[in-house]
């Protein structure tokens, strides 16, 4: 198993980024409605002392990371994406960022208090995403968090309909998206994280966007 299946998408998409996800008019507009509240979102949410270990997994161009940061704790990220990760260092030239993904944890004996992630985690399928949240759990004392903000829909029924929307709005892309990634519903969302042995709550943040926040029984 592997996310690599993307990696080419995002070193296309790596010097543009930034400008998509600021658009208010692009196809991408209500998924990445709100997008400077959902980092900060992500971010409160960890709710860690200065100092805690938390991993950021799919760190793109280093937007969530900023925040992370500024909140004290140390940040490892984690990047597929070569020129994803070239833009991140830009940015933060000091970041402690690794290559790899979900399923390869680049991590040795740190002490890992949270993981967290943003627009990443739909790029895995379900069983890849519970082998993920399985290898996350393990590296993770009770209590330990898992803070996601992704693309999540309530029913299949609402899938379904945000498809032919993107279809009779003629956003190609999108529609591509909707009906290639592995967005799942939050039914089947659920189900994933207790069989890793979390608790998770859920809350929506815009049209397509739900923040996870699950913790290590």
């Amino acid at each position: 198993m592997s996310v690599a299946r993307f990696n080419e998408r995002f070193d296309q998409w790596a010097a543009t980024y930034d400008e998509t996800v600021t658009d208010p008019t692009g196809e991408y507009a209500e998924v990445f409605a709100g997008y400077s509240r959902i980092l900060a979102r992500v971010a409160d949410e960890v709710a860690l002392p200065p100092g805690s270990v938390v991993v950021e997994i799919g760190v793109g161009t280093g937007n969530l990371t900023r925040e992370l940061l500024a909140r004290g704790y140390r940040v490892i990220g984690v990047e597929p994406s070569r020129e994803m990760r070239q833009q991140a260092k830009r940015k933060l030239p000091d970041l402690d960022l690794r290559d790899g993904d979900f399923l390869h944890l680049p991590l040795s004996d740190e002490r890992v208090a949270a993981f967290v992630s943003t627009y990443a985690f739909h790029h895995l399928t379900d069983e890849e995403k519970e082998t993920a949240l399985t290898q996350m759990a393990a590296r993770l004392a009770p209590g330990g968090k898992v803070v996601f903000a992704d693309t999540v829909f309530a029913s299949e029924e609402e899938r379904q309909a945000c498809i032919e929307e993107a279809r009779r709005k003629g956003h190609v892309h999108l529609l591509r998206d909707l009906e290639t990634e592995f967005y799942p519903t939050l039914p089947v969302l659920e189900t994933l994280y207790r069989r890793a042995g979390f608790a998770v709550s859920f809350e929506r943040l815009n049209r397509y966007v739900w923040l996870s926040t699950a913790v290590r029984r």
